[in-house]
């Protein structure tokens, strides 16, 4: 008997799968086939780095879910999902990176025995995991079969966390602290970005007292000076300089729960135009905060920010924020509502989010982020507690 570590009540599983099969019955669909990690591992616990191959989970109206995936991964099935051994089926390896075969032909004749070769069955049609190759095998081999594109149904079911899911991303908060307060601290001209990064990484998989880390869905994003108009830049060699802006964007992550948390660590004397954006930053982020209350909307948030930002001068035209939670790389988003100016989503209790008022101009950048939880009433409440602000080492 194989012990199993699950990260979640059954009844915290349940709750899922039948948040899941209600949204399934409003497309009238006899199967979803699910697969993005993060909504694999929501729905069933499945957990291991075994993405880079095709592997899904098939989601029916009333039996449990069946993990399909490739068979040596299936030991790892059998040791992370809640069902059954027998809800665990793999394929041939011969199928894996194949000129001659396709991993979907399997799955096919799997469907075809299930009884749905001429059913509706929902596909995840624009994710990272799901290829053009794949859609288009399982409709030359089930040619009888409907397939409807069900992205992102399953990731609208994760918008509003339970306290389980919650107490998770306030442990990543802890390990975000943790990383934050490391770097600021060891951050000085003439060190290696690598050498920090090193170290980052250090604190994110050591984690905290009651919470070891796992590996983030995003690296640490690190630009400085004239780099960080850029805000997706890694890291390099590169020394770090006086005179220039760094920010940080990091997480701490527990069990694939992430509380992302962004700061700007300025070296030497910050120039006015930076001090003064700063300002209207963290007034613009304030706004924000007191704007994120349940029955508000997405929009109402970003608007907030604006205002702020447009007196002092700054234009900016990217969203503001994003659902966060459990995720698997690439991203540490959920990809369903944003924080813009055209998105009217009613904020509910539970949501969480990364409200990111990142500033990317043309030869500079800034980042005072936090990560928030939408509350039954008042303002958001936000998951780390560090100064909000530009931090400055002469």
């Amino acid at each position: 008997m194989i012990e199993k570590d699950l990260p979640f009540s059954a009844q915290e599983y349940q709750r899922r799968l039948d948040k899941t099969r209600t949204a399934m019955a409003r497309l009238d669909l006899d199967a979803l086939f699910v697969t993005d990690p993060s909504n694999q591992h929501w729905l069933t616990g499945y957990d291991g780095w075994s993405f880079y191959v095709h592997q899904g989970v098939l989601v029916f109206p009333e039996a449990d879910p069946i993990w399909w995936g490739r068979n040596q991964d299936a030991n790892g099935g059998v040791r992370t999902v809640w069902m059954t051994d027998d809800r665990v089926i793999g394929y041939a390896d011969n199928y894996v990176q194949s000129t001659e075969r396709h991993p979907m032909q399997d799955l096919a004749e799997r469907l075809k025995g299930m009884g749905l070769a001429d059913k509706r069955i929902g596909v995840e049609m624009d994710n990272y995991y799901f290829s053009a190759k794949a859609m288009q095998t399982l409709r030359e081999e089930l040619p009888e079969a409907t397939f409807l594109d069900a992205t992102a149904l399953v990731n609208w079911q994760r918008t509003v966390k339970s306290e389980e899911e919650l107490g998770f991303m306030r442990k990543a908060a802890l390990i975000s602290e943790k990383i934050t307060d490391g770097l600021m601290e060891r951050v000085e001209p003439g060190i290696p970005k690598n050498e920090i990064v090193a170290e980052i990484f250090r604190d994110a998989i050591r984690g905290v007292e009651g919470a070891w880390g796992d590996y983030p869905a995003i690296v640490p994003l690190l630009p400085s000076g004239s780099d960080a108009a850029a805000p997706h830049l890694t890291w390099n060699g590169r020394e770090f300089a006086t005179g220039e802006a760094t920010f940080f964007e990091i997480s701490g992550c527990y069990r694939r729960y992430h509380t992302p948390f962004c700061r700007t660590l300025f070296l030497g004397k910050p120039p006015q135009f930076l001090l003064d954006a700063e300002k209207a930053l963290v007034e613009g982020l304030e706004a924000g905060l007191e704007a994120a209350k349940a029955g508000n909307r997405a929009c109402d948030i970003a608007n907030a920010l604006a205002a702020p930002l447009e007196r002092a001068g700054i234009e900016r035209g990217a969203r503001c924020g994003y659902p966060i939670g459990l995720s698997y790389p690439p991203d540490w988003g959920e990809r369903t509502i944003s924080l813009r100016s055209e998105d009217e989503t009613v904020l509910e209790p539970g949501m969480t989010f990364h409200f990111m008022p990142g500033l990317w101009m043309s030869d500079w950048g800034l980042e005072i982020t936090e990560s928030i939880l939408i509350k039954e009433s008042g303002p958001a409440e936000t998951f780390c507690n560090r100064p909000r602000k530009m931090f400055v080492k002469d």
